[in-house]
């Protein structure tokens, strides 16, 4: 677990003194979303249930597949879940006709994974900021001009002068995704859904844009859902954390607690998968590469008869330490407010 201090120290630590607006609380409550294709239905998310608190960062974990950009586009109304209700405040997302969608975008805003596709090619940096304050805010083109320098100070784009007139081709990767994020707090957002906002970009640079959007979550008392598979910036960023795998919670709770002390099986594989370079195991190689922890968690054979779609824990197929039960019985969150798990191995 010591590998996260060394990215402990390029990111600010988190902040839980912000004052909770409860009109401004996410909640999704039993959310399901399943797609059909002809005869053949995937369950993207099963069951889920979480809030979101206002000025909090909440990190969904996991692999993809694991449901996490589902959620987003759910959160974001971009799709409708098939079962289940998501509230934002007094906002009923589940319910919303288009005009009332477009309202409820001004409070709930998505970072993109690739800042490129994200961003219009024809329209330079300025036009993209200002489009939103004009559309979201009524400014008049001189106030969202002006406003929109602002922003690209806070996001530092600067100096702004050598920016404005830039188009996307123009920028480098962490630019691009500075201007995605500032188009973003343009219309002054309550809740931010942050989607792999630095897994496309350079080492160099990831944790100067995770440490970015640290910066406006404080200063503007905003909520973040910071998606991720990168369980190190989850643990420094993050207030709580969400650990999906096929659409299901497995485990959920206070960061420093789930990420110092996994207690799921398929929290630790992930953990184990996690590269660090300060151990090496007695070959030389690094741990997380291929050898040490990852090959202690060999799942057993199961024949394929016996598991059956829809049916039983859904890591059954991968977990070290399947039951009998595992195969008939979904397990559910159990544990204190602070760390719950879905699993009915104990250790």
């Amino acid at each position: 677990m010591n590998q996260s201090r060394g990215t402990a120290q390029t990111v600010a630590t988190k902040d839980s003194t912000l004052a909770a607006r409860p009109d401004r609380m996410l909640r999704l409550e039993h959310v399901s979303k399943v797609y059909t294709n002809r005869d053949r239905s995937t369950v993207a998310a099963s069951h889920v249930n979480f809030t979101v608190e206002p000025g909090k960062i909440v990190a969904l974990i996991g692999e993809s597949g694991s449901g996490k950009t589902t959620l987003a586009r759910l959160i974001t109304g971009i799709e409708r879940p098939t079962n289940g209700r998501i509230t934002f405040g007094n906002w009923d997302v589940t319910n919303l006709r288009p005009r009332q969608l477009r309202s409820y975008r001004k409070h709930v805003q998505m970072v993109f994974q690739d800042p490129f596709s994200a961003l219009n090619p024809q329209n330079t940096v300025l036009y993209s900021i200002v489009r939103p304050l004009r559309k979201h805010l009524g400014m008049s083109e001189a106030e969202a001009r002006k406003r929109a320098m602002e922003i690209m100070e806070t996001v530092r784009l600067t100096p702004v002068e050598q920016f404005v007139h830039k188009k996307p081709h123009q920028l480098s990767g962490g630019q691009r995704q500075r201007l995605v994020i500032a188009r973003a707090i343009a219309p002054e957002p309550d809740l931010i859904v942050a989607d792999e906002p630095v897994s496309m970009l350079d080492v160099s640079i990831r944790a100067d844009v995770l440490e970015l959007i640290n910066e406006i979550r404080r200063t503007r008392n905003m909520s973040v859902i910071y998606i991720t598979h990168d369980m190190l910036s989850a643990r420094v960023l993050a207030d709580e954390v969400l650990v999906l795998y096929r659409g299901h919670i497995v485990e959920q709770g206070d960061s420093e607690e789930v990420l110092q002390n996994p207690q799921h099986p398929y929290t630790r594989l992930l953990f184990a998968s996690v590269p660090n370079p300060f151990e090496r195991s007695a070959s030389g190689t690094r741990k997380g590469d291929g050898e040490g922890e990852v090959a202690d968690v060999t799942p057993p054979k199961i024949a394929a008869t016996t598991l059956r779609t829809g049916v039983g824990c859904p890591f059954a197929p991968r977990c070290p330490y399947v039951m009998d039960q595992c195969m008939t019985s979904v397990p559910a969150l159990a544990g204190s407010e602070a760390h719950q798990t879905a699993c009915f191995w104990k250790e």
